[in-house]
């Protein structure tokens, strides 16, 4: 297993090895004693999967505050995603900071995102299935969430703002500025 840190070290890129012969390949897509030896320690508690229909989907800045904050372990398992990590830690030095990855089916790459971080990702392909494990279990009172276009932030997504599809919800996030603190490093 391939386990690189991102430009914001807590977020982690993770390739699991793939075993092929010629009638497809087989990989081992966690494992708890070898991710926890990468610095992902779990536990996880619950898996999600979300499929979106086209290219440009943006789901996400969220994350969850309090007991029930998560963790995530994001692969994407048909279609490809340029998945993004905020830290908003409160104290850390990478506070208001983002980095971001392509993670697909063909690659099999994967992105550890630690509790303390927004989420997101943006369809890079129609027909796109994500599938994350997380840590918290979901918690409707714990959901916060920025704008996917803060411009504090800066991410350089690969769709322009007008093409991209968001939930009702996420299209009226409010800036990271104008929230209390969400974590604290």
């Amino acid at each position: 297993m391939k386990v690189e840190a991102l430009a914001i070290a807590d977020v982690k890129l993770i390739t699991p090895p793939r075993f092929a012969d010629p009638r497809g390949y087989f990989s081992e897509t966690w494992n708890q004693g070898r991710f926890a030896e990468a610095g992902i320690p779990g536990p996880f508690i619950q898996d999600n999967h979300a499929v979106s229909n086209t290219a440009g989907v943006v789901r996400g800045l969220h994350c969850q505050i309090g007991p029930n904050a998560q963790g995530k372990l994001v692969r994407c398992v048909k279609g490809t995603i340029f998945d993004v990590a905020v830290d908003v830690r409160h104290g850390s030095a990478t506070f208001g900071q983002w980095v971001g990855a392509e993670i697909g089916a063909e690659n099999g790459t994967q992105i550890w995102v630690p509790a303390g971080f927004l989420h997101a990702y943006c369809t890079l392909t129609e027909e796109t299935e994500v599938i994350y494990k997380v840590t918290g279990a979901y918690d409707k009172a714990a959901e916060r969430g920025v704008i996917w276009n803060d411009p504090d932030i800066g991410i350089a997504w690969p769709v322009p703002a007008d093409q991209a599809m968001l939930s009702d919800k996420d299209k009226v996030l409010p800036r990271l500025r104008d929230l209390p603190p969400l974590f604290h490093d």
